[in-house]
């Protein structure tokens, strides 16, 4: 094995990039890989499943081949465990799914394999994509590689992990409140979630289909840059994924910030935030001024509104989406003596107290005589957060806030008030709410030496200029060379 292949922490342009010049195989890259996952996954329990024979399979292919593949040549790849993967087990966590095979692979699947990727396996995430710490997977939580007691993030917790754990240079996650962005900020890692109709859907299960959008995970802006550009684009079989052209995210060279516009909003950052988190953000905001950029106060008024709005749109969705798994076409079934019995039954053994919790919160607010006055209400108020951010963005091209009010909490302290958890997403929830771009880009440590994130936000379909900034950022500063102590 190469020297090249040895280093867990190879970005993904520069593993690209040496497979290319022949001067390490992809098999190389991929047994790497694989070696790695089997020596420190144990603890960190980042995956579901590693699909080793089919990966190596696939480089072996790839290493056959005359030129590379496309962008992403030999570079191995995770999979959150609710993405498409043909032959694959697709769990989304739940115990609903645990034997379900998937039969056909996802849309994004399908263009990181033409990129030339190598899918390595299947990652941890909450079930059903519903969760802030991968605590509410049926198969237990993923641990947090900077320390093993801390929750990684979630729903994309197991993702993040493995490409701050050097397990995997890049992982794909979903988010539809802060799934991608908030386990990179406690991973420490680089996470983008795409402006809603960028990245096509099919092939995600389904949590709440106004709201879901899958982005990669990486250890730098070029890398996430690079993995995005190969998965977006239009598709014939999801309406929402838009017909629009893909640009270069990230242009050669491209972290010249002169000139750019920075929003603040001053007051959603007046209170909750650990002090740890505000230093390190307003230390970012600085750097990001040295560099060229404008900072200015804004106001998102209606900010206030994203965790209550996001938890009546987001349920209402997922009761409609998951009244599917019902023990008739697929998944699990439970054996009773009539067809509502069969119903209650596989619905109770397979579901989670948290997908109970938030189905039974969606059904509700979905009811005769509660439509008007909650879901309705909710997307009306939706709208004027969307509106907010598009008043801002007449003055600003980037909106800055921390990533998360807190570093890393530990395993178990929010599980038993759910409220304290929900809260945990007071910043991320209103990009997906408005179907703007953001992206998580790690700014500092606490004093806990737990990782912290920056997060940017952008107007719909400008993700080129937070790649800038991020890139930019990422560039003046030491961050994204830190590893945590695995391995």
């Amino acid at each position: 094995m190469t020297a090249g292949a040895s280093d867990p922490f190879l970005t993904a342009a520069a593993l690209r990039a040496a497979i290319a010049a022949r001067e390490l195989s992809a098999e190389d890259a991929c047994r790497a890989a694989l070696d790695r996952i089997a020596a420190i996954d144990g603890p960190l329990h980042a995956f579901q499943h590693v699909a080793a024979d089919r990966a190596i399979a696939r480089a072996r292919e790839l290493d056959r081949l005359a030129s590379p593949a496309g962008p992403l040549h030999g570079v191995p790849v995770a999979l959150k465990d609710n993405i498409a993967v043909n032959g694959l087990v697709a769990t989304a966590g739940s115990r609903v799914l645990e034997r379900y095979v998937a039969a056909f692979d996802a849309t994004v699947t399908a263009r990181l394999e033409q990129a030339g990727a190598v899918i390595i396996g299947k990652t941890i995430c909450d079930e059903f994509a519903m969760g802030s710490s991968t605590e509410n997977s049926a198969y237990g939580p993923s641990h947090n590689p900077w320390a093993l007691d801390r929750a990684p993030g979630g729903s994309s917790g197991g993702s993040a992990v493995a490409v701050a754990a050097g397990l995997a240079p890049l992982a794909l996650g979903s988010d539809t409140g802060g799934s991608i962005r908030q386990p990179a900020a406690f991973c420490g890692v680089v996470g983008v979630k795409p402006t809603y109709g960028r990245v096509s859907r099919f092939g995600l299960i389904a949590f709440a289909s106004s709201l879901d959008q899958i982005g990669p995970f990486a250890r730098t802006v070029e890398d996430a840059a690079l993995c995005l550009e190969a998965i977006s684009g239009a598709d014939r079989r999801d309406a929402t994924a838009a017909p629009r052209e893909v640009p270069r995210f990230l242009a050669d060279g491209a972290r010249d910030v002169r000139g750019l516009r920075i929003g603040v909003p001053e007051r959603v950052l007046a209170s909750g935030v650990d002090a740890d988190v505000r230093r390190a953000f307003d230390d970012s905001v600085r750097t990001l001024e040295r560099l060229g950029a404008t900072v200015r106060s804004i106001d998102l008024p209606h900010s206030h509104a994203g965790i209550p709005v996001y938890y009546l749109v987001a349920t209402a969705e997922a009761s409609s989406n998951l009244a599917r798994y019902d023990g008739v076409r697929y998944g699990l079934r439970a054996d009773a003596a009539s067809l509502d019995a069969m119903y209650d039954r596989t619905r109770s053994a397979g579901f989670g107290a948290e997908v109970k919790r938030r189905i039974m919160l969606g059904t509700y607010v979905l009811s005769a005589g509660y439509y008007d006055a909650y879901y309705l209400k909710a997307q009306q108020v939706r709208t004027l957060i969307r509106r907010d951010f598009e008043i801002a963005f007449a003055d600003v091209d980037a909106v800055a806030m921390p990533t998360t009010p807190t570093p890393a909490f530990r395993l178990g302290e929010k599980t038993a008030d759910p409220l304290q958890m929900y809260l945990a997403d007071i910043f991320t929830v209103t990009a997906p709410l408005a179907g703007l771009p953001a992206l998580s880009v790690p700014c500092g440590f606490s004093s806990d030496q737990l990782p912290i994130g920056l997060q940017l936000i952008g107007r719909a379909w400008d993700e080129a200029t937070l790649f800038r900034l991020a890139a930019a950022y990422e560039h003046a500063t030491p961050w994204h060379g830190m590893h945590p102590p695995v391995g």
